[in-house]
């Protein structure tokens, strides 16, 4: 690109004004607290997983992350009290 460019004063035509929809710096920098957890995935999802994250350059965990944070996205946030299950046991 060392080539110069040079600008005419030749009218634009239709210009409309666009609404400012990127997020601020601030929005960008928000972490959310993360909660470690163990937990045990089949090597079928974690293979998966890893297959996508390494044609895309990203992490594994960090796929399963964004994807477990979608479905609550997606499905509301659970309740924040602990209320015990009110189903009924069935006899066999």
């Amino acid at each position: 690109m060392k080539k110069k460019i040079a600008y005419t004063n030749e009218p634009l035509g239709d210009v409309q004004v666009v609404a400012d929809f990127l997020p601020s710096p601030s929005q960008l920098a928000y972490r959310e607290d993360g909660v470690k957890v163990t937990l045990a995935l089949s090597k079928r999802s974690v293979d998966f997983f890893k297959a996508e994250a390494s044609k895309h350059q990203t992490q594994y965990q960090r796929m399963i992350r964004r994807l477990l944070d979608s479905y609550v996205e997606a499905h509301g946030e659970p309740t924040t009290s602990s209320k015990k299950s009110t189903r009924k046991a069935t006899a066999l």
